[in-house]
Order: C-alpha cells, then structure tokens, then sequence
C-alpha cells in the first residue's frame, strides 16, 4: 500500500509539474521574467530585388532589424543566399513562396513545372492569385515546399524558421498548413504562427502541439495607413505593445528605379512603401522608443533554441 501511495503522489508531481510547464508563457520559456514585452523586427521578401536585399542587409548589420526571410524561387535568391552561408549567425528564415503576385516581375516553382502544374499558370509562373484555392494541389505543394528548402540548403542557407510568403500556407485552410507545419517538423524549424490568428482559423490551433513555438501577437501595416501617418502607425503600436512575443513584419527596400519598375503597377508593397519601412526601422525614432518602452530585441533563433529544450524534455 505504501508503495502504491509512493507512486501515486509521484505521479501527481509529474502530472503538476508538466501543466505548470505547458502554462509558462513563450517569454518564460525564454528565460524572461512575466511582464517582459519582447518583439522580433523582421524583414520578408529578401531575394526579390537588389533593392530589397540591399536594404535589409544595412538595417541587418545596424541592429535595429534583426531577422528577415527569403524568398527562393524569386531571381535575386543567389544575392543572399551568398551573403547568408558568409554570415552564418543572422537570423534568416525562408519566406516559402506559391505566388507571383506582380504584373510584369514574375517568378516561378523550383520544382519541375510537370511536378506542380496545378501551381502555375499558362506560362510556368506561379499564379497572380489564387483566385480558386481549390485548384492547388496539397501534394504539388508539399513537393515544391521541399523543393525550396532543399535549394536553400545546397546553396549554404542554414536557416533558423520558416513563414509564408501572403501567409498562403496559414489562411487557406487546414491542408495546406498541415503540409507547412509536417515539413517544418521534419527539418526541426519553427514556424511563424501567431496567436492572433486562432480566432480566424482554429485549424491552426488544433494542428500544432505542444512542442510548436506559438508568436503572441504581430503587426503588420495595412495599406490604408496614409504615407504621412507611417511613423506614427508604429510609433502607437509600439507603445500599447503587449507583453509577451510581438513580431513586426515589415518590408524594407530602397526606393530606386529597380524596385520602382518591379512594382510599378500598384502602390501597395512597392517601392516607396518599402522605403518608409526602411526609414523608420532604422531611425533614432525607433530605437528611442524601444529604450522608453523597455522592449527587448529577439530572434528566431533564440526561439528554436526553446523548442529544441521543449523537444528534449519529452
């Protein structure tokens, strides 16, 4: 009786102990203490332009954006997939890519075309849109997803998570975020999911476990902030930041004419939009705010380092 009474409360201990573990927040799994407001400034779309990656590379080697994402299929991959395997402690992610959104500046699968056919269009583009989601093939995803990941790894990329390119593989259903999240598994990267976005697609609560790293909030500015409110836009987000892990996804380049002919037919994303990004990421604004609000800086790969200890403890 006294043994089973042992073993018992050894495994209510167990029990209690693991809830308690579930229950820390991501900032406390971190090592940080309750209350700490901490955000990740990350650049996408890196290998789209010169002028993109030109961009980032400045404001990464500044500090003041300290992750970013790249884009494989896109013409400019090679640029920063050189400069990532000679800076191996940057936090680069990969910006996994199903769509060509512009008109005249087009990029297509990794994979063979004859692979993923329901990805492309009549010329061997990825689609403008996806206009009839329905026609997107989970396995020519998968397959092309792998491919991507792959490609960057044989060009010395090592990076430290993965997010999705117009959020595709996050807000058009539970199949194609079950393929984002099964590769991520078997490369052991994070993925760049949210809490915010629970409400809206419960899928993706229901899909992850308990060892997936889960961001608590992120902002991103919308296209009907007016070009002379930019700076405040930020500046008000940063300082009703909640705490917890915020990320900012932003989209700096340089307003040149190489950016302004790839983006040419609309303002949104395009060139001078990036230009702002850039301007206010990398001002003494930005870092005076930081310092007033006491918000710390992280990365992804501080991130993959907790779920690597949260894998390890199962």
């Amino acid at each position: 009786m006294r043994t089973r009474f042992i073993l018992r409360m050894l495994l209510v201990g167990f029990l209690l102990c693991a809830v308690a573990v579930s229950a820390q927040t991501l900032a406390e799994r971190l090592g940080y203490p309750p209350g700490t407001k901490l955000i990740i400034v990350h650049a996408d779309d890196l290998g789209e332009t010169h002028a993109v990656n030109a961009a980032a590379i400045k404001a990464l080697q500044g500090g003041t954006i300290n992750s970013a994402s790249l884009m494989v299929p896109c013409p400019w991959f090679p640029e920063m997939a050189d400069y990532a395997k000679f800076h191996p402690d940057t936090d680069f992610g990969l910006h996994l890519t199903l769509t060509s959104e512009r008109v005249y500046y087009r990029w297509g699968p990794v994979a063979p075309i004859d692979k993923v056919p329901s990805l492309v269009d009549e010329n061997g583009y990825f689609h403008h849109d996806w206009e009839h989601k329905q026609h997107v093939n989970a396995n020519e995803v998968e397959v092309e997803l792998r491919a991507q990941i792959e490609r960057a790894l044989a060009m010395g990329v090592r990076p430290t998570h993965l997010d999705s390119h117009q959020y595709r593989l996050i807000m058009y259903g539970k199949e194609l975020f079950d393929v984002f999240l099964r590769l991520a598994h078997q490369y052991k990267l994070p993925v760049f999911v949210t809490r915010d976005w629970f409400a809206a697609y419960p899928y993706l609560q229901a899909s992850l476990g308990p060892g997936d790293i889960v961001l608590d909030h992120t902002v991103t500015i919308e296209p009907e902030v007016p070009p002379e409110k930019w700076a405040e836009f930020y500046l008000t987000a940063l300082k009703n930041l909640k705490p917890g892990v915020t990320e900012f996804v932003i989209h700096p380049g340089f307003d040149d004419e190489e950016l302004r002919a790839a983006t040419r037919e609309r303002s949104t994303w395009g060139s001078a939009w990036r230009q702002r990004d850039y301007d206010f990421f990398t001002s003494d604004q930005f870092r005076e705010v930081l310092a007033q609000q006491h918000i710390q800086q992280i990365t992804w790969r501080e991130l993959a380092r907790a779920a690597a200890a949260a894998a390890a403890a199962k």
